[in-house]
């Protein structure tokens, strides 16, 4: 699929689902699953969630203001 392939190219750096779907102007559940087959195929990695034991909240905010910087260029 044309979209599948997009989805394959926005994800060579990290991206969130968000990012991606915004970027391709794809509803956000069609990316879901798209993505998802991508991952159960190997070609994308999905990071896990973030959650209370994952990175510190500086973490999380530093890597969001570079996904918005990203998008702003």
């Amino acid at each position: 699929m044309p979209e599948s392939i997009s989805i394959y190219k926005l994800c060579r750096e990290t991206r969130s689902l968000a990012e991606v779907s915004a970027e391709l102007n794809i509803p956000l559940g069609v990316t879901q699953v798209l993505v998802s087959d991508l991952a159960e195929q190997d070609l994308v990695y999905i990071h896990p969630t973030i959650t209370g034991s994952s990175p510190s909240e500086n973490q999380v905010l530093e890597r969001a203001l570079r996904g918005l910087e990203r998008l702003f260029q």
